[in-house]
C-alpha cells in the first residue's frame, strides 16, 4: 500500500497530526497565522464525526477544550501571540486540574498587535512562564513539516501520558510555508489514549489519586463517578485544602512529573556533533538555516554542529552541556531578543563562550544572517 503524500501548508500538517493522533473536538477563534488550523478543522472533523467550535474569544477557546478534555475527549485549540496571552488564566488551570490539552501557538511578532503577518520566536519564555505560579509545562517545536506532524502527534501523547496541557510552539514562516508530508500508514506512529479508571460505578473514585507509575486514571466527567474539580490546591478527591501539607504535596506532584521525566519528554536532533568545534543551537524555523551553514561549512573543513531543539520546556540542559562541552564557542540561533540563549548559558559549562545570532524585525533570519556573525566572533579570535 503506497503512502500517502501530500503538499500542503505548516498549519495543515499540524492538522493532519492531530487527526492521526485522534483528535475528535476543537474550539478555536481566528488569528493571523494559525488561522488555517481552525479553518481546516471545520472542514475535516464533522466529516468523521467530531466537532469543531468556533469561540467568541481565545479565554472561551481553551476553556471549551478543558470541558470537552473533562468528558473524555482528546482536544485542541489554535491560536497566536495575542490570543496565547488571554489563555493564561484558564493555561493556570488546566496544569492545577491536571486535565490533557493541546495548544498552538504560532508565533508572531510582538508585544501586543505587533506584526501579524512577520515571523517570530518571541513567545518561548511566555509558553513557560506565562501563567502565574510554580508550574511546569511541556513545550514542543518544529523546524519541518514532517516534525510538526509527528511533534503534533508527541503532544497528544505527552498530555495524556502527563495529564498536563502541552504547548505546540510553531512559529509564521513553518506554518505558512509548503512543503512534503508523508502521512505514516495507520499505527505507524504509537498514540497514547485516555487511561480510564478501573474503579466501578458506586465504589469511591478519587481522581487526583496517582497509580505507582504516577500516572492518574481519568474518568469521564458526567459519567458514572461523581467528583469535583477545582483550580484550587485540592486533595486527591478533588476537594480544596489549605492544609500545608496537601498543598505542598500537590505542587511537588505537578512539577515532578514533568521534571523527573525531563530524559523522556525531550526531543532533540544532533546534526555533526561528534567533533564539532562550533556548536549551533536553534530551533522551529531558525534551524532551517542553521542546519544550512553546517552543511554549507563541513565541505569546506569548518567542524560545525547542530543541536536542533524539538522540546523547548522542560528544557533539555544535560543535553546541552554535553554536546557544548569540548566546543571552542556555541552560537545561538533565534528570532528574538535571545529567550533561549539564557537557558543554553545557564547549561553550559562556559557562559562567556556562548553567543547569539539573532532578527527580531519580522523577517526571517537567513544563512547570511548566521555567518556575519560567526565572521565577527571568529575575528574576535574566540
Amino acid at each position: 500500500m503506497e503512502k500517502k503524500i501530500l503538499f500542503l501548508q505548516g498549519n495543515e500538517a499540524c492538522v493532519e497530526g492531530a487527526l492521526y493522533a485522534g483528535l475528535d473536538f476543537f474550539a478555536g477563534y481566528p488569528i493571523t497565522p494559525s488561522t488555517e488550523i481552525a479553518e481546516q478543522m471545520s472542514f475535516r472533523l464533522p466529516k468523521i464525526g467530531g466537532k469543531f467550535i468556533q469561540m467568541e474569544d481565545e479565554i472561551s477557546s481553551v476553556c471549551a477544550i478543558i470541558g470537552a478534555s473533562l468528558a473524555g475527549h482528546k482536544v485542541m485549540t489554535a491560536t497566536s501571540g495575542p490570543g496565547f496571552s488571554l489563555m493564561q488564566e484558564a493555561l493556570g488551570y488546566a496544569i492545577m486540574t491536571e486535565i490533557p490539552c493541546v495548544i498552538v501557538n504560532v508565533q508572531r511578532g510582538g508585544p501586543s498587535t505587533g506584526l501579524p503577518t512577520s515571523v517570530s520566536q518571541g513567545d518561548v519564555n511566555q509558553a513557560r512562564w506565562g501563567t502565574h505560579g510554580d508550574h511546569a509545562i511541556i513545550a514542543l517545536t518544529a523546524s519541518n513539516h514532517q516534525d510538526v506532524f509527528l511533534m503534533t502527534v508527541e503532544a497528544f501523547n505527552l498530555a495524556e501520558t502527563y495529564r498536563t496541557p502541552v504547548i505546540l510552539l510553531f512559529d509564521e514562516v513553518v506554518a505558512h510555508m509548503r512543503e512534503r508530508l508523508v502521512v505514516p500508514e495507520k499505527d505507524e506512529v504509537s498514540l497514547v489514549h485516555r487511561l480510564r479508571t478501573s474503579v466501578k460505578e458506586g465504589v469511591d473514585y478519587h481522581p487526583y489519586l496517582p497509580r505507582e507509575d504516577g500516572r492518574l486514571p481519568m474518568s469521564d466527567f458526567g459519567g458514572v463517578h461523581r467528583y469535583n474539580v477545582t483550580g484550587l490546591f485540592h486533595d486527591m478527591w478533588g476537594f480544596p485544602s489549605s492544609n500545608p501539607g496537601v498543598v505542598q504535596g500537590l505542587l511537588r506532584h505537578l512539577m515532578d512529573k514533568i521534571n523527573n521525566n525531563t530524559n523522556r519528554i525531550n526531543r532533540f536532533k544532533k546534526y555533526d556533533l561528534d567533533d564539532a568545534e562550533v556548536v549551533l543551537i536553534s530551533y522551529g524555523s531558525s534551524a532551517r538555516s542553521a542546519l544550512h551553514v553546517v552543511q554549507n561549512r563541513r565541505p569546506r573543513g569548518e567542524r560545525l554542529g547542530l543541536l536542533e531543539l524539538q522540546t523547548l520546556w522542560p528544557f533539555p540542559f544535560d543535553v546541552v552541556r554535553d554536546v557544548c562541552r569540548n566546543a571552542r564557542f556555541v552560537l545561538v540561533v533565534e528570532m528574538n531578543m535571545g529567550q533561549a540563549l539564557q537557558s543554553v548559558k545557564l547549561a553550559v559549562d562556559e557562559p562567556g563562550k556562548v553567543f547569539l545570532a539573532n532578527r527580531i524585525d519580522g523577517s526571517f533570519i537567513t544563512p547570511t544572517d548566521i555567518r556575519n556573525v560567526l565572521r565577527v566572533i571568529q575575528g574576535k579570535g574566540v
